[in-house]
Parts: structure tokens; sequence; C-alpha cells
């Protein structure tokens, strides 16, 4: 796969050149939001639907802004009381939407490859919104944007992931945007919550989070999946707080300018204290704005290849 076809399913597959070509896209469509009317004319007559088996308050809510904004018309599907309860598959789902003249369709999956089988199957255009701990493309991206928005650059910056990686489909589409970008990558967690064959992407591993700390331009906390504590793979939420917990003392030892993200929903006081997360160092409302600018971006991108294959 790569950005010239008509859907957004990962970014393992797009090469460099791809996610720069979404970078350069983004700024645009960010400068819109500082005018009084914050629309264009982009997707008039297209109809965007947001299929979610899975909950989401940021990625979905921030999909139908950036649609809107574009001028589409926007469907959210409740899949709790779709016919989905019913029995019906994910591909009679999807045509069943295609039918009623969908031109794109954003799905959130429990099951890693979702989306794949969606887009394997359908003329729409189909964007991985989060499939199971596979990956969550958007937010890779508008991370990077991020980074790249502050920083001015990608190349040779050391950004260092923390917390839950072996679960995490953020972590997963972060590693892949960012290497490809010239980033060095690291991870730092429990044990039980790193996966050892992550070595093989070229990412290091710290198991101590203050010798991490010290060389990171960038520290990307990833929610603690309380879910998950139930498998205990961590003897304690008391114990992940004094080993991993970002706290303004181990800020203290960070570069200066280092730059403090989280993808959200955040654990205040478990993966990262309130006077992190509130603190100058923190980009984490900008992510949030970012998101809705690098959607556009993308859904525009969609568009422009949709059109270019069709003529």
């Amino acid at each position: 796969m790569s950005l010239n076809c008509k859907d957004l399913l990962g970014l393992e597959h797009l090469d460099k050149k791809d996610l720069q070509t979404i970078l350069n896209a983004v700024k645009p469509f960010k400068s819109l939001f500082t005018r009084s009317v914050k629309k264009a004319p982009t997707l008039i007559g297209k109809t965007v639907v947001t299929l979610f088996y899975e909950p989401s308050t940021r990625t979905r809510n921030s999909f139908e802004i950036a649609a809107k904004r574009l001028s589409a018309d926007v469907v959210n599907i409740a899949v709790s009381t779709s016919s989905v309860v019913k029995g019906e598959s994910l591909i009679d789902t999807g045509k069943t939407l295609e039918a009623m003249k969908a031109d794109y369709i954003i799905i959130r999956h429990s099951l890693a490859g979702a989306p794949n089988i969606l887009a394997r199957n359908l003329n729409a255009s189909v964007i991985n919104a989060g499939d199971g701990f596979h990956e969550h493309p958007t937010q890779g991206l508008l991370d990077l944007y991020t980074i790249y928005d502050k920083k001015k650059k990608i190349e040779g910056l050391k950004v260092l992931l923390v917390g839950d990686i072996v679960h995490s489909r953020v972590a997963k589409s972060n590693i892949w945007a960012l290497t490809k970008m010239g980033a060095e990558v690291a991870v730092s967690g429990p044990p039980t919550l790193i996966p050892e064959n992550i070595k093989d992407l070229g990412v290091k591993i710290y198991y101590d989070l203050d010798e991490a700390v010290k060389k990171a331009d960038i520290v990307n906390i990833l929610r603690i999946q309380l879910e998950r504590q139930q498998e205990n793979l961590f003897p304690s939420v008391h114990e992940y707080v004094e080993l991993y917990q970002l706290t303004k003392e181990r800020l203290s030892k960070a570069k200066p300018g280092v730059l403090i993200m989280h993808p959200g929903p955040m654990n205040r006081g478990i993966e990262i204290s309130s006077e992190v997360a509130d603190s100058p160092n923190a980009v984490i409302n900008e992510q949030v704005t970012n998101g809705i600018a690098v959607r556009m971006a993308v859904l525009y991108l969609l568009k422009k290849r949709k059109n270019a294959s069709s003529n």
C-alpha cells in the first residue's frame, strides 16, 4: 500500500515521501482555523461515514469536525443500535453503506486487519481509525506533525515512547512514521509491557525511565490500559506510578526544550502527573487541534488520489 491508493490503512507501508506529502498538506488546512469561516468546499457532495465498533471521543469527533470543515455530509453509525447486533457481517455492513453512496468509511474495530478486509471489498475509501493492537495511522500522523511543527524537523530527533507498548496501536504507528522520517525512537516501561522483538524495528529499550528521559527531545506518554491490569502485567498501579509516571522531578532531568505528548485520554496521576500535563513543555492540546488538520489533509489527499485514478 502507498498513498497512491484509495485508502489509509496504516503507516507501515507508507514511505518517507508519502509521509512528507501528508505533512506538507496539513499547514494550509490548519490555517483555516484562524478564519471567521473555518470551512473549505473540498468535499462538497461527498458523504463520510464513521463506523466505530469501539468507544471513541477524540478520534471520532476529530474526524467528524474535519469532514464537516471540508463541507462533507457526515453520518455516524452507532454500532450498538445497528444491524451488526443482529449478526450482520462487516463486509455486508460496508456494502450497505456503499449502496447508500458513502464515499468514505472511517472504521475503528477491535480486530486487527478489519479495515483491510473492508477496503478490499469496497470502492469507497476506507480509513483506519484504530484496529486492535495493530495501528492507529492518523494518531501517528498527528503526533508526527506536532513534532514537525514544534521542532521544524524530524530527522535526528530522539523520541521516547513510555508506557504500555505491547498493546498500543499508537506506539506502532508512531514507530513506523518516526523511524522512516529519520528519528531515533526509544521505548520505556515495565518489561511485561514491551515486546522484545521491537528491537527489530530499530527501537531502543530502556527499563529505567530516569535514564531514558535525559536523552529525549520528545517524550510521548501512552495511556496505561487499566483494563489490561487483570492480566497482571505489572504488580500494581502504585508500583507503576513509582517507576514510570512522568513527574515534575523526572522532567527536571530532561533537556530544557523537551516536548511532552500524550494521545489521550490521560490517566492523570498514573502515567503522567497533573504538573507535567499542564506544564509549558506539554503540547497535548495542540495534538488535538493538529488532529483535525491532519485528518482534513488525509481526506483531501485520498480524494485527490481517487480522482486521479478514475481519470
